[in-house]
């Protein structure tokens, strides 16, 4: 769940999926003439550039990469909370929230085609969301500092397991159908006839469980709990995975799950293209064997790789086995634990961060899995990015990896230093670095 006193300005929440949930605005579901006119001139341009022809190649570059069957790299950057600094709020036209979003997200796709021309695919679509809320764990989350987005820690939620557990509860979804149907009509009256309008909601970036748990016990204790409540720690995981395995029950039972088999950004790296997925004979119904599936571990960093086997893995081995193809992996190195991960049913996608080996790419994942290699970004921080550094980066991220299916990714950026040309000059130098070796 997300908690906010003064939720920002929509306009400038970014992130892997996409926008905030409806219920966080204030909107009338009623825009002006002129946001009206802005979203359809701006979803006309994005029309027009999912029908070049180089975004039907970027589609079947991405479907062979992920079935494995060519060695082609792709490159893909989402600068996160960049993107703050590409489109600056104050450049949004729109007024009310919800036009706020959509316009923003129409900006971001004509920028990535027009600006960092990297392998993303730019579709002809226009998804809306569901309005809903969630009753959460049982406990109240809470949390000190992390004004303006900066560090803050978790106020413990378990404070005593012996009186605290049993205050736990799996959550429970409710969906706003009437919100919901509005934001769909308006959708379909604005873009319809320009792009498709879909029904399409994320119920989900990770199903890792591990910032569950930290928001619930704090990191510090999260950490010892390994060591000091090994008993504990196995009741609040199985409780986790079983709270995730419910909500999946829920979704499907009830059709609100939507395929990320095509242009959705699946794990911590790429996109869903594949013809492995949906499941032969797939009807129309949708479950999460006809998706990919994405748990991480990024909390465990530090912790001993058989400490993870014990503690994290079979419950990351329930969550995968409900999925088609499976992603693994975020900012933690993938190495150390490699052979455990490998356990995990069905996986295709590792993401291969900064602070893993690189060179254990070739040998750890070869032509069986895809690598998700992520060059740091901390150089596109600067005002003026040091494009030898970069350059230094790239070169090694592309030789150390040669031999694996790899796709580049750029992400985690808190900050572009102020400069959208690094995010699209990161770009060309990943490619002219890809050139060399390929």
């Amino acid at each position: 769940m997300t908690f906010m006193v003064q939720p920002p300005d929509p306009a400038t929440v970014h992130g892997a999926q996409g926008y905030p949930d409806i219920k966080t605005m204030n909107t009338m579901f009623r825009f002006s003439v002129k946001e009206t006119e802005v979203l359809r001139q701006l979803a006309e341009k994005v029309a027009e550039i999912a029908a070049r022809p180089d975004m039907e190649k970027k589609k079947k570059l991405w479907t062979l990469h992920n079935d494995l069957k060519t060695a082609e790299p792709l490159v893909f950057i989402d600068p996160e909370n960049g993107w703050n600094e590409i489109i600056d709020a104050k450049s949004i036209i729109s007024q009310d929230p919800l036009a706020r979003v959509w316009e923003m997200v129409l900006r971001k796709l004509i920028f990535w085609a027009e600006g960092m021309k990297d392998d993303k695919v730019i579709e002809p679509y226009f998804d809306v969301q569901y309005s809903f809320s969630d009753n959460g764990w049982g406990l109240e989350l809470g949390k000190r500092g992390g004004e303006n987005g900066g560090a803050y820690i978790v106020e413990q939620a378990i404070k005593n397991y012996d009186t605290d557990f049993e205050k736990l509860h799996y959550p429970a979804i409710t969906i706003d159908r009437e919100q919901s149907l509005k934001a769909m009509e308006l959708a379909h009256e604005i873009f319809d006839g320009i792009l498709k309008v879909r029904r399409k909601h994320f119920w989900w970036w990770s199903l890792g469980m591990g910032w569950d748990f930290v928001n619930l016990r704090g990191l510090e204790d999260y950490l010892c709990d390994f060591v000091d409540e090994p008993e504990n720690f196995h009741r609040v995981m199985n409780l986790l995975c079983e709270g995730k395995l419910r909500m999946m029950d829920f979704l499907e039972k009830n059709e609100l799950l939507a395929l990320n088999t095509g242009g959705t950004y699946v794990g911590s790296g790429g996109f869903g293209f594949t013809e492995q997925l949906p499941r032969p004979g797939f009807d129309g119904y949708i479950t999460t064997k006809d998706m990919w599936g994405f748990v991480e571990s990024q909390e465990t960093v530090n912790v001993n790789p058989d400490q993870y086997a014990e503690f994290i893995l079979p419950y990351h081995k329930k969550i995968a086995e409900r999925f088609g193809l499976n992603c693994y992996g975020c900012c933690e190195p993938y190495d150390p634990k490699w052979k455990y991960v490998k356990e995990l049913p069905r996986l295709r996608r590792v993401s291969v961060s900064a602070w893993a080996d690189w060179r254990t790419v070739p040998e750890f994942l070869g032509n069986k899995y895809i690598a998700s290699i992520k060059p740091s970004p901390t150089p596109l921080a600067m005002s003026i990015m040091n494009e030898e550094v970069v350059r230094e980066d790239c070169r090694r991220a592309v030789t150390q990896t040669k031999g694996g299916i790899c796709e580049f990714v750029m992400k985690d950026n808190h900050t572009l230093g102020k400069n959208p040309r690094n995010a699209t000059r990161w770009v060309q130098i990943m490619r002219e670095e890809i050139a060399k070796v390929y």
